[in-house]
């Protein structure tokens, strides 16, 4: 198995150790390998105190959020960032996210495309859930802060591509200062 699938199969862990801890005051993550970016910080201390109506908990580890009692979102800036993918992206208020995984799941994981370093978002959509719709939209301010480097596109948008939808990297250029 590769360190990606195990990583994502024990931060969904952890996230369901933590919906069913329900009354902990302190929700417990594993921070990302990036966490003590300066992007990172700059993501933390522009988090919400609240998401999709729910509010902010505490933390134990390094550029995390979780909102939510039990928690129903968990945020997790840090991760490694995604490559070309044929995964489904969508942009939320100028920001990519890739959706990694069956939509129609108890637990569904976002992450940003085109930034470094990258942001992870676990949704709970089960009983006590919350939508994606009403997420994605509450975190796009604190995640731009991140400068976006390449974008998701469309294979129909790339020359020789077909109608199906999947992300692939495009850069975005740099301004050149005026003398």
């Amino acid at each position: 198995m590769s360190p990606r699938p195990v990583a994502i199969s024990a931060f969904i862990a952890a996230s369901v150790v933590v919906s069913l801890s329900g009354c902990a005051p302190t929700v417990s993550l594993d921070p990302g390998p990036n966490a003590g970016s300066v992007g990172c910080a700059q993501i933390s201390v522009r988090l919400p105190d609240t998401v999709a109506g729910q509010g902010k908990r505490e933390t134990d580890a390094q550029a995390t959020g979780a909102w939510g009692t039990p928690a129903t979102v968990l945020l997790r800036c840090g991760v490694p960032p995604l490559g070309p993918t044929t995964q489904p992206c969508v942009t939320v208020n100028g920001v990519d996210w890739v959706l990694e995984g069956d939509p129609a799941a108890t637990t569904i994981r976002y992450i940003t495309f085109g930034r470094v370093p990258a942001t992870e978002v676990i949704i709970n959509h089960g009983a006590g859930g919350v939508s994606d719709a009403s997420v994605l939209p509450d975190l796009a301010s604190a995640i731009s802060v991140i400068p976006q480097t390449s974008k998701c596109l469309a294979l129909s948008d790339v020359p020789g591509g077909t109608a199906t939808a999947a992300p692939t990297p495009t850069a975005i250029p740099t301004p050149t200062p005026t003398p």
